[in-house]
């Protein structure tokens, strides 16, 4: 079979435009990989000047599919939760603009920038919703299925988790879609399966498919 060659044509217009997220390097023998080794959350190979995708491969050998850089690209979402008086669970989710569903505010972590402060910046940019002093517990960085990823590009998030206590269901905070996100809104999330039997029933909406796994082992560990 002659492995698949894929870039999106998003991301060719995105490098011509300057847009930050896209690698201008056409050409993935010319990026220095040992300094991208070096400072990798999760390690991976490279073969003969091209990277290797540590997890899974996506039926895309070549090339970045829908995403803009070549090789790992850090991102932190934001898993912010609270209770209802009926001891109910809820969390914020915003619906994306690109149709690939549901998902956690979330997004690239900017150089310079720590996996915290960037959960907390996206979350803002997302929903309006801003928490710059709550106390945020983040998990090791984990690598995510992104339908957008190639074997030579791929995601990796840092999961930043809050809880902001008890509400009565009129007092929750507000949240709004803005940025890239459709909506936003609070959902019920006492297990994975009530977030998703809720977004099909009421919102004809699924799971973004990057955040499934996360969210079916993270729903039962977050911070009360």
């Amino acid at each position: 079979m002659i492995p698949r060659t894929y870039t999106d044509p998003s991301v060719l217009a995105g490098i011509t435009s300057g847009e930050p997220w896209a690698d201008p390097e056409m050409d993935p023998t010319r990026i220095d990989w040992p300094a991208r080794q070096a400072a990798a959350a999760i390690p991976f190979r490279v073969v003969d000047g091209r990277p290797v995708n540590p997890c899974e491969s996506t039926g895309i050998r070549y090339g970045r599919n829908q995403l803009g850089h070549w090789g790992e690209q850090v991102c932190a979402d934001a898993l912010v939760s609270l209770y209802d008086y009926n001891r109910h669970r809820w969390i914020v989710m915003v619906e994306r603009s690109d149709g690939h569903g549901w998902a956690l505010p979330g997004g690239y972590v900017d150089p310079g920038e720590t996996p915290a402060d960037a959960a907390v910046r996206e979350l803002a940019e997302e929903t309006g919703l801003i928490l710059r002093h709550q106390r945020w517990h983040l998990s090791p960085p984990r690598y995510v299925p992104d339908p957008r990823a190639s074997d030579e590009a791929w995601m990796v998030t840092v999961l930043a988790r809050t809880w902001l206590g008890h509400f009565h269901r009129t007092d929750f905070p507000p949240v709004t879609g803005t940025d890239d996100a459709r909506q936003a809104l609070w959902l019920p999330a006492d297990d994975y399966d009530v977030l998703a039997d809720y977004l099909a029933d009421a919102h004809h909406g699924r799971v973004f498919p990057a955040h499934r796994d996360l969210l079916t082992t993270e729903l039962d560990e977050v911070t009360r």
